[in-house]
């Protein structure tokens, strides 16, 4: 019987798909059915060949080697993941199949994974796509009923693949050429240069702010607060102004001059895309956009209760509106009280007709619940968390709109004008489902007349000065991306890391500036590079692409020519660079000066400042594996007099490794004592015997 071989981009998503389409039988690197057969890749299993692989000289970098364009750029299976790769390939020789599957993500990045790896197997039988939006049992089950040609997604992979080229050409070349001028590494590319650019241009303005002071004159007029505004400024700046008009007014009525009411409503606010939903994360629980992710992901993936997390719409499909009772049921455990209505008055119909607008989808919907049954138990704080910002802002779909009543009063007093601004709620509507601290308060109502005479209980000054723009926290670096269309939502949390792993960036207090490192960077790299709306630019034709409505040809003609220019500019720069974080210390292979730098974990790494010699010496101790009893970080690895021992970082909290081994014998004979118990499980190691006789022994 004929089989299809089934792609998936991860092994968990693979399991998943396997159990449901009823495949049984486990294998290392697959698992098969009666009519399937499910494999997965490890994320990536190809991608571009590096330089070196073109031509052997490239191993050493020299500056008149660059610009590296090769005619026709090519593939390699990655070392790391090559034995999965070898599974796939030799599956795929297999003469039961008869077709194949693509189940990767459902994006532009899954389908340039599933289409290098059949490119490079070379699969030349019929292909199919699996294009779904959630990981439950019925979404896999429908989307494996109403599978689509591949070709329909021809556009998608070229656009992948212009995006993959466009990033080696450029980040790669002027990455080289960049540290090899000015022998430090230097790390710059397509979205990461504007982005720290971005940055930068705030610093310089909060660098170069002088700071003024100004004065705020209000009354207290029946328990609110009117401001003081002549031609619709209210500050004053002279403290000789203040005191005049204060005097002015002191013993003197308010009288109404004008007043404006009008009943205004606030709609329902759409579902999250992901970079909405970072920004929130970061803003409410200080998330980074790539932790947001991770955790998103992982709702996705593992619990499958949320929909696919990289989407760039906050808009819903009509056929959506069906699924809605069901979606309100899966999340009731949590949300009884504030669902219960819904589906009883409502029958789960939302209210907010406005998200249903297919003409605002593209690959994926917005980011909503599925219909899979919530268990908080099985979530952990951070999840709660999260999963709680996705159905609130679900949720308000299906409440009404808040209402309130908006009142603009003009008052007199004594000849000045002073501005009355009051909202009164009439209808919390959606807003009833914020958190307690969030919802707004009721007021007493207002009530006033033109000509209405107003005691003023007390005159306020308030002293203050201007002050500077503050850093971007994360949250508002997502929102200036977002609008200079720099990166993707699935990108755009990478492009952040790579800043702060380049040590271009670095986080202070929860917000992120620039380092002298970055600084200098910005200054070496080309205008262009630096420029928002060039990088904007390539986006929208990479979107075009996608469409059909774009020539990839074209697109990487234009990458090269600029890969070509960015390169001469740097060749014949003028610029001075002086390396950052240098230490006093020689390298003991070479006498070079060596710098400080940081690696992943956060841990000091001593390297030599010569490339060519690439010594490195660890100046925080190495962590290991073994976890923290107290804080459950990663312990440091300690050498002392008694031997290894194990140190927590953050607590201090010391462990010796024979602690540990002798834990690990206990849990060990724990579990062979177990196994003994059971007959049928025969033990052959000399820790069992040595039970075996021990207990013999002890019976006789």
């Amino acid at each position: 019987m004929s089989k299809a071989l089934v792609l998936a981009e991860k092994p968990s998503v693979g399991r998943e798909i396997a159990r449901v389409l009823g495949c049984k039988k486990k294998e290392r690197h697959y698992i098969e059915g009666d009519r399937y057969l499910v494999t997965w890749a490890l994320g990536h299993l190809i991608e571009l060949k590096m330089p070196e692989e073109y031509d052997q000289k490239y191993k050493t970098w020299r500056i008149e080697d660059l610009p590296i364009i090769p005619n026709k750029m090519e593939t390699r299976p990655i070392k790391q993941t090559r034995a999965q790769f070898q599974a796939i390939s030799k599956l795929a020789k297999r003469k039961d199949l008869d077709s194949l599957i693509i189940a990767t993500d459902a994006g532009r990045e899954g389908e340039l994974v599933a289409r290098w790896i059949i490119k490079t197997i070379r699969w030349h039988k019929p292909i199919k796509r699996l294009w779904i939006s959630s990981q439950t049992d019925k979404a896999i089950q429908d989307g494996f009923q109403h599978l689509k040609p591949a070709k329909d997604y021809d556009q998608l992979y070229q656009s992948a693949v212009c995006r993959s080229e466009a990033d080696w050409l450029i980040g790669l070349n002027v990455s080289r050429a960049l540290t090899v001028k000015y022998n430090d590494s230097l790390s710059a590319g397509r979205v990461q240069t504007p982005t720290l650019s971005m940055l930068l241009e705030r610093e310089n303005a909060i660098r170069t702010f002088k700071p003024k002071p100004y004065w705020v004159l209000g009354v207290d007029v029946g328990g609110y607060t009117a401001t003081w505004q002549c031609a619709d400024q209210n500050r004053i700046l002279s403290k000789e102004h203040v005191d005049k008009l204060k005097a002015k007014i002191s013993g003197h009525p308010a009288i109404v001059r004008q007043v404006t009411v009008k009943n205004k409503h606030e709609r329902q606010p759409l579902p999250y895309d992901l970079t909405e939903l970072q920004r929130d994360a970061n803003r409410k629980f200080g998330f980074s956009a790539k932790k947001t992710l991770n955790v998103l992901q992982n709702l996705y993936e593992h619990h499958k209760i949320v929909t696919y997390p990289r989407t760039d719409s906050r808009y819903l499909t009509p056929d959506i509106a069906s699924t809605m009772p069901e979606r309100l049921k899966a999340v009731s455990s949590m949300y009884g009280g504030e669902i219960r209505s819904i589906l009883h008055k409502q029958k789960g119909k939302a209210l907010a007709k406005f998200v249903y607008n297919e003409s605002k989808v593209s690959d994926h919907h917005a980011l909503i619940p599925t219909e899979q049954p919530v268990f908080i138990s099985d979530l952990s704080d951070d999840e709660r968390r999260l999963f709680d910002l996705v159905v609130r802002r679900f949720l308000a779909l299906f409440y009404p709109q808040y209402q309130y009543r908006s009142i603009h009063a003009e008052l007199d007093i004594n000849g000045e004008s002073f501005i009355l601004n009051v909202s009164e709620q009439t209808d919390l509507g959606f807003k009833q489902l914020n958190a307690p601290s969030e919802a707004p308060q009721p007021q007493a109502k207002l009530r006033l007349t033109q000509a209405q005479q107003l005691q003023v209980r007390h005159i306020r000054v308030e002293d203050k000065m201007t002050e500077p723009p503050a850093r971007f926290s994360e949250a508002d670096l997502l929102t200036k991306m977002e609008k200079y269309g720099l990166g993707t939502p699935a990108t755009r949390a990478d492009i952040i890391e790579k800043l702060l792993q380049a040590e271009s960036v670095q986080r202070m207090n929860g917000r992120l500036c620039p380092t002298a490192k970055g600084k200098q960077l910005i200054d070496l790299v080309n205008n262009d590079l630096k420029s928002a709306a060039l990088t904007a630019e390539w986006e929208h034709q990479l979107e075009h692409i996608a469409k059909g409505k774009g020539n990839p040809q074209h697109f990487m003609t234009k990458i090269r020519k600029k890969t070509q220019q960015l390169i001469n500019e740097v060749k014949d720069s003028e610029k001075t660079y002086k390396i950052q974080n240098l230490t006093g210390s020689k390298c003991p292979e070479c006498g070079s000066l060596m710098k400080e730098v940081h690696d992943r974990d956060g841990a000091r790494i001593l390297v030599c400042i010569n490339r060519e010699c690439g010594y490195r010496k660890r100046k925080d101790p190495k962590l290991s594996n073994k976890r923290c009893p107290t804080c459950h970080k990663r312990m440091e690895m300690h050498h002392g007099k008694a031997g290894l021992y194990f140190q927590c970082r953050s607590c201090g909290i010391i462990v010796k490794a024979d602690e540990l081994k002798q834990k690990a014998n206990k849990k060990e004979t724990r579990r062979l004592l177990h196994q003994m118990n059971k007959e049928s499980e025969p033990i052959g190691n000399r820790l069992a015997d040595a039970l075996k006789a021990a207990m013999k022994e002890k019976n006789e």
